[in-house]
């Protein structure tokens, strides 16, 4: 049997405003998740989506003979499948609780199953694009620049940047033009044409130090993200807590250069996504019609309701789950760049 939430953890309010108030905290945590490709399997459609991509044809000048029907072009395509899973927790409580305390913390407690469940969904996201492997790395050894993550010593530079988005560029990766919105409907709004860039907010002040970079509060009329911290050259750098370093697992830092150590004699390292257009896609499971718009699904028993397994209605819960998945679409429209971190 789960732990009981114990007397004085909640009380008593209505699913629409449990629902409602839990998605407002969860979907501002989706900073990675709103940048790639949105493609919710409808119900009843199965457990698995396929993403079809077809090649570029060839471009070499094709000249044209009269009354000759020239060869045509045959198109190449490419798979990519993503399988969707089930994710959620609950939290259990006693009809004694409901009887006998009525206190204000339920919009607490609404609030961290609304951080968990946000959170929860982005790592799923994350762990599939940190398997990139269009990687770049920052510092060197001995003159001997870093080729893997245990070369890695020095924070990031312009330099490595703009090696990341010449890349991006090679491969014609396009620029953001919209990003989803932080709203549970999953709708999108424009953005100034850019990459984007995510990365640990401990990465926040060597950003800032990049020649050139331009505060949000220095937009104008552009409209920054949940997160945003501003721009240098072609890339907006959005930052949060879930792109968590990899203690100890760079090399020493170089002399005069004092970088954040788990131990104190290497370097932790960091990675910073690089986003193109339609890089990665994120399958979540859509919404009934007439059940709202989130594929969120919020799930709450009232205490005092005898029901199956619970004779006598000591106990309820209130709880979440939802289906989601992701894939990387395009390799080489997307860059891993791994940085140490300043230490201040």
């Amino acid at each position: 049997m789960p732990p009981m939430t114990g007397t004085g953890d909640i009380s008593y309010r209505t699913a629409g405003f449990v629902c409602a108030e839990l998605l407002k905290r969860a979907q501002p945590l989706l900073a990675v998740s709103r940048l790639g490709q949105n493609k919710p399997i409808p119900k009843n459609s199965g457990d698995t989506i396929k993403f079809r991509g077809y090649e570029a044809l060839d471009t070499s000048p094709k000249v044209l003979i009269e009354g000759v029907t020239p060869t045509a072009s045959k198109p190449t395509f490419r798979d990519v499948v993503a399988k969707l899973e089930q994710y959620g927790d609950y939290i259990e409580i006693t009809d004694k609780l409901s009887d006998t305390i009525e206190d204000p913390v339920w919009g607490e407690f609404t609030d961290i199953l609304g951080e968990q469940s946000g959170i929860m969904l982005e790592r799923v996201v994350i762990n599939k694009l940190l398997a990139g492997t269009n990687v770049f790395f920052s510092g060197s050894t001995g003159g001997v620049a870093a080729t893997s993550r245990n070369g890695v010593n020095e924070p990031l530079t312009l330099t490595l940047q703009r090696r990341a988005t010449r890349a991006l560029k090679r491969q014609l990766a396009s620029p953001i033009t919209s990003v989803v919105s932080a709203s549970a409907n999953f709708s999108t709004f424009p953005i100034s044409p850019s990459y984007i860039a995510v990365g640990h907010t401990d990465i926040e002040a060597d950003v800032r130090s990049l020649p050139g970079f331009v505060p949000v509060e220095k937009y104008g009329s552009y409209k920054p993200m949940d997160g945003e911290i501003g721009s240098v050259e072609s890339v907006r750098y959005v930052c949060t807590t879930l792109l968590e370093p990899w203690l100890d697992a760079g090399a020493a830092p170089a002399a005069g250069t004092e970088v954040e150590s788990n131990e104190g004699a290497c370097a932790d390292v960091y990675p910073l996504l690089f986003f193109g257009k339609n890089a990665f896609a994120v399958t979540p499971f859509a919404a009934q019609k007439g059940k709202g718009n989130s594929p969120v699904s919020v799930m709450v028993l009232n205490p005092n309701n005898p029901r199956g397994g619970d004779p006598l209605g000591q106990r309820g819960s209130l709880g979440w789950k939802a289906y989601r998945t992701s894939e990387i679409l395009y390799d080489m429209w997307m860059a891993r760049v791994e940085v140490a971190v300043t230490k201040l």
